[in-house]
């Protein structure tokens, strides 16, 4: 009974009843908005603080999603010398900002100071850092005046038990938003049906294959004529499927911490005697939140590929969709 009660004792000190309300908050929120509002009351609750700030990057060829809850000039989190911690420290979870210079003298008079936490009227801060593998895709930050203090032992400790929290709420939230774009993906996809349509694997292996696509693969093979006369049975176009790879080597090149914010430029396949054979290829975000793994969408005139990994496998899709 004794240990049953240390264990109860041990929990109720993790989790503050009096920030019960604003977890739920947390782990309630379905998309950024309702994320972003949920850190801000649990930290107000939890912490004096004069501003708080959010980076979320969970792709790197989108622009990083930056908040803060008081005006900030851009380029925070990927000034020097936070920039060049976060290479060198992969997985760190926290550092308070004052380490991120060799004494308090030096952060006072450093451009970082000047630029960011000055005119706020901020003298300490620490982050939060959140990963995937070794990239880094979300950031919290407290920062608080001289008044307020450095966060002291008990603040930190609180912070480390709120770190869960967060990162679970994080995950759920790109759960959440990785159904939905599923969902409005198969949706879409459904309705295109009639058009020519390929579903290949990551490995680029053909999954399903409609008549009308197999019927475009002979026309591209051996021109309309020679197609109508002979079995539809040509294989996906060897010009598709190296576009494809050029795409699925850009995207695991961009795997990277605090990758360069970067767009792909769109990728245009030719049949190479026929000029109206072609497909647009391109990577695209469907849902506003930013949180899940992009898709591959394409355009052709003819046919639709859609390229797709499962979802235990982080869903990726290309899809050549008719124009």
């Amino acid at each position: 009974m004794k240990r049953t009660s240390r264990v109860s004792m041990k929990r109720e000190a993790v989790i503050d009843p009096s920030l019960e309300k604003t977890l739920l908050s947390l782990h309630a929120a379905m998309d950024v908005g309702s994320f972003w509002k949920a850190i801000q009351q649990l930290l107000a609750a939890a912490i004096p603080n004069r501003l708080i700030g959010l980076m979320l990057q969970p792709n790197p060829i989108l622009p990083m999603i930056a908040k803060w809850t008081l005006p900030m000039p851009d380029g925070f989190f990927t000034a020097e010398p936070l920039e060049n911690y976060i290479a060198a420290q992969q997985r760190q979870r926290f550092v308070r900002i004052s380490d991120l210079f060799s004494n308090r003298s030096s952060l006072m008079k450093s451009a970082f100071y000047r630029r960011y936490m000055a005119p706020q009227k901020c003298a300490y801060g620490v982050c939060l850092f959140f990963w995937k593998r070794h990239r880094l895709i979300c950031v919290i930050v407290i920062m608080r005046t001289a008044t307020q203090g450095d966060l002291s032992p008990t603040e930190m400790n609180l912070i480390r038990q709120l770190y869960p929290q967060f990162l679970t709420a994080l995950w759920r939230l790109r759960s959440l938003e990785r159904e939905h774009s599923l969902r409005m993906d198969l949706e879409a996809f459904l309705s295109r049906l009639p058009l020519p349509t390929i579903l290949l694997r990551w490995n680029l292996k053909p999954i399903y294959q409609n008549r009308a696509a197999r019927d475009f693969c002979a026309v591209w093979e051996k021109g309309p004529e020679d197609a109508q006369l002979t079995k539809a049975t040509s294989p996906i176009p060897s010009e598709i499927l190296d576009r494809c790879r050029l795409l699925k080597q850009q995207w695991a090149h961009a795997q990277r911490p605090i990758a360069p914010q970067r767009g792909f430029k769109e990728e245009r396949v030719h049949h190479p005697r026929s000029p109206h054979l072609r497909a647009t290829l391109h990577l695209k975000q469907l849902s506003s939140c930013g949180v899940r793994n992009p898709i591959f969408l394409s355009s052709a005139r003819i046919c639709a590929v859609t390229l797709v990994r499962t979802p235990n496998r982080r869903a990726r899709v290309c899809r050549i969709l008719s124009d």
